[in-house]
């Protein structure tokens, strides 16, 4: 229970009464001056910061700081000009000593000029849409946030072991010198308030909500005043936390270990605003409701490419005739297809229309949001002309990935809207996964989980020959060990075989063959609404000569996604093993369109070569795959190709020197054997054995 009087050396406050004695006389004092002096003196252990103080005396309510001066000046006038001390840029702190603690005062240390450091738990928190509740009733938020102070976090945070710092709606700062108690504070507040929510009823004041972050590291004392990457990174996790989360680093989770029944849900890699670092994030919950909690998969959103696509910026004409909805509908349909790949993790258009019409830090704004990459742009018109700028751009360090200018006109804007979207979504796609393999490889080999060895293992499948090819099966199935339902781990390990098996380097009817489609189906079953997924099994199928049913995938994965590059490509390749060459060079080079920098592109430009040679326009294709192999001269899908393209158009000299290089390559190769695996129709399979028979490949 809270003391009725407290007695200081030269006066004594007797808070029932609301009365000032002062060497036992008694002394008018203001009301607001007295609130101060009882703030003071109920923390005369610490000094009270400014917040906090106008927190206390004038609760609810928004005032000026020379309201707080002119108080401190009236109660120093009575007390002495001494008994109020003020500790810059923090606040202040009463000088006089409680008459029960002067037997334990301790003598004033001498002054040093040596950096005090020291390793500390920080905890920061802050009460969930303090401003709104404020702005709903100012008295009702006083009272459920003076309740809270009081019985809740003053009563309790001594009881671990912690110091107050500083303490008001706004901020909670907490020094804990264990980890341990500053997670077991954290999580028993949040147990209280929780319980305290559930005895609310209609009419009372105390549903309230708190976000609380904690950081282990080493923190500057200056002056008393705690600063350092310690109390930055609490701030952060704090600011970054949900209702009633508790965020915590790594290094916080290592230090509790199995020391509290608390588990710890991993929710991916977050750039830290203020260090500019990437930390690993966890939240913080008792064993029992995480155990009530849906199960989470190793493969958390934020440990994805995360994006957030801002609102399009107009010129002053466009804003001042009321026509910025060309950007916002620009901005929501590139919002809609981005998420249509499930390989991104996007955020919603409602949670960045805040940002529209402001001047903006990039980096706080990424922050805020937790993603990693960042689309901007701006909308431009004249008459009935639209010109319109987007950009991607890497938050941390604002370099921009990607940019491109579109213009088009206002007469058919629904129509212009659409083809920007698709083409913004498909371009974006391999700068970012360019991007993210960057990211991977600089982590070390040793901290593997599922997403990195997927992305590890896509960077080594267009190095076809190569130990990288080789070691990116690998890196596929160590992924599905780490998470057997992870379908794009699936996916891509179905599509490597597939490529092992178009380079004529793994031979048809081994036992691994069917596992790409093992692999590719199980694939759909996990995730039947991934377009990359969906367009890996419509090839595979196609490889087993199941053309109908590829084709039907294909069209799921279109549907999904139009902006998908890989399923038009893909999609082409069926349609060429199908025999329909125009069909299938006209979606082939739609997905070039949609991803002109695609690392696979020399596989997309031996499509197109193949598409022409089974229209038989054998000079066409010999050029196509000529191009294909100046990207990658390893390839033995583009040169076995180029041989039947060259022999059949002519060029007998020029084709039986490529077919020495393909049966050095590969001296197992038979047409026998190629006849038996091909996916190719007849007659196009036949035409093409055709050419590579004249130029003198075996039987």
């Amino acid at each position: 229970m809270q003391a009725q009087v407290l007695t200081f050396e030269q006066f004594e406050i007797r808070l029932r009464e609301r009365v000032l004695l002062v060497q036992g006389e008694r002394v008018s004092l203001g009301g607001k001056a007295f609130d101060v002096l009882v703030a003071l003196a109920e923390r005369c252990d610490r000094v009270v910061s400014k917040a906090e103080l106008l927190d206390l005396a004038w609760p609810g309510v928004v005032v000026e700081d020379n309201n707080l001066s002119v108080q401190i000046t009236a109660l120093r006038r009575v007390l002495g000009a001494d008994s109020i001390t003020t500790v810059t840029g923090r606040g202040y702190r009463l000088s006089a000593t409680p008459l029960d603690a002067q037997a334990l005062a301790m003598p004033p240390t001498p002054e040093t000029v040596r950096l005090e450091r020291r390793l500390a738990a920080i905890v920061q928190a802050d009460v969930v849409g303090w401003a709104r509740l404020v702005a709903r009733d100012p008295m009702v938020a006083a009272q459920s946030w003076g309740r809270t102070r009081q019985e809740l976090i003053e009563r309790s945070v001594p009881r671990f072991g912690g110091r107050l710092l500083e303490l008001t709606a706004e901020r909670v700062l907490v020094e804990f010198s264990s980890a341990v108690e500053a997670v077991a504070w954290s999580v028993e507040l949040q147990a209280l308030l929780a319980d305290r929510r559930e005895q609310v009823v209609e009419g009372e004041t105390d549903a309230m909500h708190m976000r609380i972050g904690i950081a282990v590291d080493d923190v500057i004392v200056d002056d008393g005043k705690l600063v350092g990457d310690g109390v930055n990174v609490a701030a952060d996790l704090q600011i970054s936390a949900g209702h009633d989360d508790v965020l915590v680093t790594h290094k916080v989770r290592d230090f509790v270990g199995q020391k509290l029944d608390v588990q710890f849900l991993p929710l991916g890699e977050r750039l830290m605003r203020r260090t500019r670092r990437p930390m690993l994030v966890f939240r913080a919950l008792p064993a029992s409701r995480a155990r009530a909690q849906p199960t989470v998969r190793p493969l958390q959103p934020m440990r994805m490419a995360s994006i957030a696509v801002l609102p399009l910026v107009g010129d002053a004409a466009t804003e001042l005739d009321g026509d910025s909805y060309f950007g916002d509908g620009i901005t929501e349909e590139i919002i809609a297809s981005l998420s249509l790949n499930r390989s991104l993790f996007v955020i919603a258009h409602g949670s960045t229309l805040r940002y529209r019409g402001q001047q903006t830090d990039l980096a706080a704004v990424a922050d805020e949001l937790g993603v990693r990459y960042l689309v901007t742009g701006s909308v431009r018109r004249a008459g009935s002309q639209l010109r319109i700028h987007v950009s991607l751009i890497l938050a941390a360090d604002q370099r921009i990935l990607w940019q491109e200018r579109y213009d088009g006109s206002t007469e058919d804007l629904f129509g212009f809207q659409s083809q920007i979207a698709l083409s913004v979504a498909a371009a974006m796609a391999p700068p970012v996964q360019d991007e993210e393999m960057a990211r991977v490889r600089q982590r070390p080999t040793q901290s593997y989980d599922a997403y990195d060895c997927v992305l590890r293992g896509m960077a080594g499948l267009h190095q076809l020959g190569a130990a990288e090819f080789d070691a990116a099966g690998d890196l596929f199935r160590r992924a599905i060990a780490l998470d057997p339902s992870y379908a794009q781990a699936h996916a891509q390990l179905a599509w490597w075989y597939s490529l092992n098996a178009f380079e004529g380097r793994l031979p048809h009817g081994t036992a691994e063959t069917p596992h790409a489609l093992e692999h590719a189906m199980e694939a759909v079953r996990l995730d039947g609404k991934d377009a990359v997924a969906l367009s890996v099994a419509g090839y595979i199928v196609t490889m087993q000569r199941q053309h109908d049913e590829a084709l039907e995938l294909f069209e799921r994965a279109l549907t999904i996604n139009p902006s998908c590059a890989a399923a038009w490509a893909r999609s082409g390749a069926a349609l060429f093993y199908m025999g329909r060459g125009d069909e299938s060079l006209e979606r082939v080079q739609r997905a070039m369109r949609l991803s002109p920098y695609d690392q696979m592109h020399f596989w997309h430009l031996t499509i197109c070569g193949g598409a022409c040679l089974v229209s038989r326009r054998y000079d066409e294709a010999a050029g196509w795959l000529g191009k294909a192999l100046r990207l990658k001269p390893r390839f033995n899908g583009a040169r076995r190709l180029r041989v039947a393209a060259l022999a059949l158009a002519g060029e007998l000299d020029e084709a039986r020197d490529l077919a020495r290089e393909l049966q050095a390559e590969s001296p197992d190769f038979s047409l026998q054997a190629y006849r038996e695996w091909s996916a190719l129709r007849p007659p196009q399979l036949e035409e093409v054995v055709r050419g590579l028979r004249l130029a003198g490949l075996p039987d």
